[in-house]
């Protein structure tokens, strides 16, 4: 009877006693933010005193009544030298090989997802990943319905041979560029889902921000209403699907895969705790972040809502400004891809892709913004081109000129203004003091129109940093377009081999 009181006591200590817990973010590898206070977080039992140690500093925390806590260390400069992190309470938590360097992190959708196992030259690229210094943390895909404090995670892991195969290509070729220039630790924290809209990335505060963006949680609670009735028809769409392929497979596998091919599995209705639920990855994948010093933000996305390029500009912008407010660090630095080319099958208009890049470039209203551009470099007929590594340098261009203040140049030839030289446009430009640079053939994808608004192919001659534009067929334009297609051909760079940004002299 003693040995069995013992055991139940034993037993009822264990399930009183909650374990300090740290924050998904902080494993064995970390790398924490340098030259700012550190916010160390995470859970214990209410009223539990916790302290936490890391170089010669001790700060304690004592958890409120819903179990939180959190302390800010004093602000370390960059050491690649691994550390011990503790922290202690009821339990010690030992965190081994901390290094302090800038965290980056790198979100959007199936292009920042995009593994470097995937990329061009992957094997090259994997080959000689030998970067300790270079790590990244995976947040694994998670819907919320509310906000949540905790997430699984991969752990911090350096790149490696075996590991970066798994990295997001973009954050690993950005974050590789600084890192050899710079040489001090950078962590990547990769919190991205292929094929998600932006308003699943928005906070309940961000799309709570603007009466426009009711519209967003209208077609949600539609989407909801009609679940039930689409869900059973996917079943049954399902269970047939099922019967012919199971006669298919009877046959050999030629036969088998030629059907599979031309009779793709049905695909389920979006309903319930779907990665397109608004706020549903702010909830379950950036919140639990909250507040994790970082250098800034990289991001990758936008194909998701081309069929409403309208209303995207105002939605990225409020997901920006709100994420900012959450981090609590100021306007740290926010920079962006704007689309490759992509023929985007469906549209008949071939200029949706054309409104979505137009609305982030709008985005560039925000202080402390860039954008990346990769018109030239996509795949007119892949949505995910394999040059990534190309858009990670130039992500990284606009950081070494932005945040570290090299002397580099981050950006292509941006629309300034036009004017009317008889039957031309002269087109003038920023970010082109190097000149102007028509690869490989003339300037491509010119259009100009006149007061009927139609828009003609046009020639376009270069003089210095400026653009001369006509069409023989527009004998008095009044407005010019570049590059204002889903897949252009666009060959207009600056001296810095930079491509222009695609642009519009109209607002029709």
């Amino acid at each position: 009877m003693r040995v069995c009181l013992r055991l139940a006591l034993l037993l009822f200590a264990a399930v009183i006693r909650a374990d300090v817990i740290p924050a998904p973010l902080f494993t064995d590898g970390a790398v924490l933010q340098r030259d700012k206070p550190l916010p160390v977080w995470g859970r214990a039992d209410a009223g539990e005193k916790v302290a936490v140690s890391f170089r010669g500093e001790t700060v304690h925390a004592t958890a409120g009544p819903d179990g939180r806590w959190i302390v800010f260390l004093q602000a370390a400069p960059a050491s690649a030298e691994g550390t011990v992190l503790t922290l202690s309470g009821k339990n010690l938590v030992t965190l081994r090989d901390i290094v302090v360097g800038d965290v980056w992190l790198a979100s959007g959708q199936s292009n920042m997802e995009w593994p470097v196992s995937r990329a061009a030259n992957a094997e090259q690229e994997i080959a000689s990943a030998r970067y300790p210094l270079l790590r990244q943390i995976r947040i694994e895909r998670t819907v919320g319905e509310a906000p949540a404090d905790l997430v699984k995670t991969t752990g911090w892991q350096p790149s490696t041979p075996a590991t970066v195969g798994a990295f997001s290509a973009v954050a690993y070729f950005f974050a590789r560029e600084l890192h050899q220039k710079l040489g001090i630790p950078f962590g990547i924290i990769n919190s991205s889902w292929g094929g998600t809209p932006v308003e699943a990335w928005m906070s309940p505060a961000a799309l709570a921000s603007d009466p426009r963006f009711a519209v967003v949680q209208e077609r949600w609670q539609k989407v909801l209403a009609d679940f039930p009735a689409a869900n059973a028809a996917f079943d049954r769409r399902l269970a047939d699907w099922t019967q012919a392929e199971a006669a298919a497979k009877a046959g050999n596998a030629a036969v088998h895969a030629d059907w599979i091919r031309k009779n793709p599995r049905p695909r389920p209705p979006r309903g319930p705790a779907d990665p397109w639920s608004p706020a549903g990855l702010f909830n379950g994948m950036i919140n639990p972040l909250l507040p994790c010093a970082l250098r800034g933000t990289i991001w990758y996305q936008g194909e998701n809502n081309v069929d409403r390029a309208a209303e995207y500009h105002a939605l990225f912008s409020a997901m920006i400004t709100t994420w900012r407010a959450h981090f609590a660090q100021g306007d740290f630095p926010f920079y962006w891809v704007n689309l490759a080319n992509f023929n985007a099958p469906g549209d008949p208009t071939g200029v949706a892709y054309a409104f979505l890049r137009e609305a982030q470039t709008k985005t560039l209203a925000l202080p402390n913004t860039g954008q990346a551009l990769a018109i030239d470099i996509g795949h007119a007929d892949d949505i995910h081109p394999t040059n990534k590594q190309d858009v990670g340098r130039r992500l990284a261009l606009l950081a070494k000129r932005r945040v570290y203040d090299l002397v580099v140049d981050d950006t292509g030839p941006t629309f300034a203004s036009i004017t009317r030289e008889g039957t031309a446009l002269r087109v003038r430009f920023t970010n082109a003091e190097t000149g102007l640079i028509a690869r490989d053939k003339p300037v491509q994808s010119l259009e100009v129109a006149g007061a009927d608004k139609v828009f003609r192919p046009a020639l376009g001659k270069i003089d210095r940093d400026m653009l001369i534009v006509s069409s023989p067929q527009v004998k008095q334009p009044v407005a010019v377009r570049y590059a204002w297609r889903n897949a252009p051909e666009a060959n207009l760079y600056n001296g810095a081999g930079l491509p222009a940004v695609p642009f519009r002299s109209d607002d029709w």
